[in-house]
This record gives structure tokens, sequence and C-alpha cells, in this order.
């Protein structure tokens, strides 16, 4: 189930909560370390335009991408990630982490992911083990 973090970490918790009292106690915590200074933009901007098409649009996002970011006075090119705490960036992370959340559906696991942090829960500590391998 994932969750932007306009999805409301409330949200996030009632379903973990619920994932725990059906016996899915092992969690398996995925740490995203440093998700939105690598996320690449190509890549993105491929899933942005299966989702918008629009040329306009889509310019827009790109150069908001490679606006660049100021350090000790000086301009740098960001030509991976997503500027970290810009307007389009959770919208961003979320088609980007949309691709994470397909695939651990189609694996028919439950999950919770609330932005860049994911848990997964299942009812075995073996089962736990084959996740993180």
């Amino acid at each position: 189930m994932g969750l932007d973090r306009n999805g409301h970490a409330k949200k996030a918790i009632i379903k973990l909560l619920e994932y725990l009292n059906d016996g899915y106690e092992w969690i398996v915590d995925i740490d995203l370390e440093k998700f939105f200074d690598t996320v690449p933009q190509d890549r993105l901007m491929s899933l942005v335009h299966n989702i918008i098409q629009d040329g306009d649009t889509e310019s827009l996002i790109r150069r908001y991408l490679h606006s660049g970011v100021v350090i000790n006075g000086q301009r740098h090119k960001t030509l991976v990630g997503t500027p970290q705490g810009g307007n389009l960036s959770p919208l961003l992370s979320n088609i980007t982490l949309n691709e994470l959340d397909k695939e651990l559906e189609n694996r028919g696991l439950r999950f919770v992911r609330y932005a860049d942090d994911c848990v997964i829960t299942v009812g075995s500590e073996a089962s736990a083990k084959r996740i993180m391998y």
C-alpha cells in the first residue's frame, strides 16, 4: 500500500497495525537512503511521460530537475536526483516508487510505504530472511 506524504501517516500506521493484527509480525524495513539525491532523471522522465504525455509539462519538469543547486555561492548542475524539499519532489518520488509498489504487490507482500520509507510485514523469520536476500 503506497502512500505519499499527503496520504497521511495516520493511514500508514493504521494499515501497518492491520497487518500486525493479522499475524504478520515480522518487519523488514527498507531504507532508501539518499533516495531523493539518487533518482535517475532519465528513468523518472520516462515514467512521467507515460503518465502525463504532454510535452510542455514534461519540459517544465525536466527544467525543474536540471535547475541546479547553489553551494557556497556557486551553482552546480543537477543531472541526477530531485531537489529535496522542492514542491514537485514528493510527487516525482512517488511516480518513481510506484514501480516498487507494483513489484511488492506482484509478489503478494503486505507493505506500507510512506514517501521514501517502506516496511514489509511477513509471518515468520524465514520469510523475512528470504525478502532480505
